[in-house]
């Protein structure tokens, strides 16, 4: 559990990180880090930096990864989904998934326009900032949901709305509509329409979205990708096996 701790701290933050701030992270001594390291380095899992005396994911990482994406169910069904919705919009289109009490990109399809909107894949995010996230988070069963709104919900830009009530009036209209949308929530001045996804047994297991630039975001173009992205997650999700009632 202790290997999979240090590996999961290089998803999110700095690239290159050194034995202190692991043992700060996972609250172990850096002797048992250092040992950690130096088998995750043998196998080729974590490679040393000289440089900076810290440790970046190696290629049997990165392997695992590709083979990761390339064998996933969900990626898989939404792929045919975020082309056909890229051609519609020209604009970039992603695919989340859920993991844990947080969201991963796994998947996007860039803009072709001189300004526009990218992610990072595999990094993680909180549920409670941005339309992927607020989809995913308005699905979510009762339990999940209050560990989320009744926990730490730091402030990524100006526009991230971190009172509790507010967002549960925000998920609301979000689950009646079936489509969450942001302004700058996440990202300062990206917007972005989406929707969850779901396996076959109902369970939210992520969400489409489209993607870009608040300039071209306005509230009229919005509103005209909000059904659009609303049968997009229907379609992944009839793919993945929901049906609905």
């Amino acid at each position: 559990m202790r290997v999979i701790d240090v590996l999961l701290l290089f998803t999110d933050g700095p690239s290159t990180i050194g034995v202190t701030r692991i043992a700060r992270e996972l609250g172990l001594s850096k002797a048992v880090v250092h040992r950690i390291l130096q088998s995750l380095v043998s196998r080729s899992a974590l490679v040393f930096d000289p440089a900076t005396r810290g440790y970046r994911l190696g290629p049997a990482v990165t392997a695992l990864g590709a083979r990761s994406l390339r064998d996933s169910d969900l990626r898989r069904a939404a792929l045919p989904v975020l082309r056909h919705l890229h051609a519609e919009t020209n604009e970039t289109t992603t695919l989340s998934e859920l993991v844990g009490h947080e969201r991963v990109y796994i998947e996007q399809l860039e803009s072709s326009q001189e300004i526009r909107m990218t992610v990072e894949i595999g990094r993680r995010f909180p549920l409670h900032a941005g339309a992927s996230s607020k989809a995913i988070l308005a699905e979510l069963p009762e339990p999940a949901l209050e560990t989320v709104l009744t926990g730490a919900k730091p402030a990524l830009t100006e526009q991230t709305v971190i009172d509790g009530d507010r967002l549960r009036a925000e998920l609301a209209t979000i689950r009646e509509r079936g489509a969450a949308t942001s302004s700058g929530e996440r990202q300062t001045g990206a917007a972005s329409v989406a929707a969850a996804v779901r396996w076959a047994d109902g369970r939210v297991v992520g969400a489409i979205s489209v993607c870009g630039p608040t300039m071209r975001f306005d509230d009229q173009t919005c509103q005209r990708y909000v059904p659009m992205i609303r049968e997009a997650a229907r379609e992944v999700s009839r793919n993945l096996g929901w049906r609905e009632a």
